[in-house]
């Protein structure tokens, strides 16, 4: 393998998850399916809440914007994947893989911070409920939508920085459908232990805060909810965390089990195909979590469709 620098004129490879003729109408079949179920989804959930005057709360706030990145994350992987499938190609460029790591890595950020933000917000609802309206205000929320973007941005830009400086060799296949970016790391022929460090540091304080955060949040969730006497008191107490933690469970519980498959096993493609289970399913299952386990969002998801003439 040649260790030259070809960054000027350099393609990279998306080996997908199969290399089987026979099953690409198949894959192309079930992505544009998923595709379209998260696009919709999501989609409906906005525009249920932007439509809806009693869902105007921090809390569907922080949901619409979610679903807006969810959009935004899908976008970034999926689309590419069925255009290489359509077009029988495997080859994306040396600046569309790294504008493809760059939004992954600000949606994914975005989605992590969001789930904090949500965290927080049912923590105050429940646990103070009459300080509810002056401490979750406009104001903080914006704040807060804002904070997770430029800091995502921020790493997003960082990391695809700091791939420019790399030297690549001649042989560029990435064992996934989108340009992951250990996997790009992996194919330099440069030095990448800054690179690595930054990863591992970058990484472990922008999940682990937020991720801390939920925690904190939901011990003082429970903590709240123990004293209260009735048991009916109880249940709509958790009722109204209930989508939020299923969604926490779904995006952390997968991309926990992507790291532990990729570091148990040497399959590539498995790792590919643990991969697509954070990258594609959570963002596909986050409409129909919190409109089948919501009340209010059920009913307005409702409205929705009865009045518009589109749906």
């Amino acid at each position: 393998m040649k260790s030259e620098n070809q960054t000027g004129a350099v393609e990279f490879l998306l080996l997908g998850l199969s290399d089987d003729p026979e099953l690409q109408p198949i894959l192309f079949g079930l992505f544009l399916f998923m595709y379209l179920v998260t696009v919709l989804g999501n989609l409906l959930i906005i525009l249920a809440i932007c439509s809806n005057c009693h869902l105007r709360t921090p809390m569907y706030f922080f949901l619409s914007n979610l679903s807006f990145t969810d959009i935004c994350f899908s976008n970034s992987t999926v689309p590419r994947m069925l255009v290489n499938i359509q077009r029988h190609s495997k080859a994306i460029s040396y600046a569309g893989c790294l504008i493809q790591v760059c939004f992954l890595l600000v949606f994914g950020g975005v989605e992590n911070f969001l789930l904090a933000a949500m965290a927080y917000d049912r923590y105050v609802a429940i646990s103070h409920p009459l300080r509810y309206s002056v401490i979750m205000n406009t104001r903080l929320c914006i704040l807060l939508i804002l904070l997770s973007l430029n800091i995502s941005i921020v790493d997003g830009l960082l990391h695809s920085l700091m791939v420019l400086r790399l030297s690549f060799c001649t042989e560029l296949e990435v064992p996934h459908f989108f340009c992951e970016l250990d996997q790009v790391i992996k194919l330099a022929c440069s030095d990448t232990l800054f690179n690595n460090i930054l990863v591992y540091v970058v990484t472990s304080m922008l999940s682990g805060v937020p991720l801390l955060v939920i925690i904190y949040s939901y011990i003082k969730i429970v903590s709240s909810i123990l004293r209260i006497s009735s048991s009916g008191g109880k249940h709509k107490a958790f009722s109204t965390c209930g989508s939020h933690l299923s969604v926490v469970s779904l995006f952390y519980g997968t991309a926990f089990g992507v790291y532990i498959s990729s570091a148990y096993t040497d399959s590539t493609r498995k790792t590919a195909i643990a991969s697509l289970m954070y990258t594609v399913v959570p963002q596909m299952l986050n409409p129909f979590i919190y409109s089948l386990r919501n009340r209010d969002m059920k009913e307005a998801s409702r409205k929705l469709i009865r009045t518009s003439p589109f749906l």
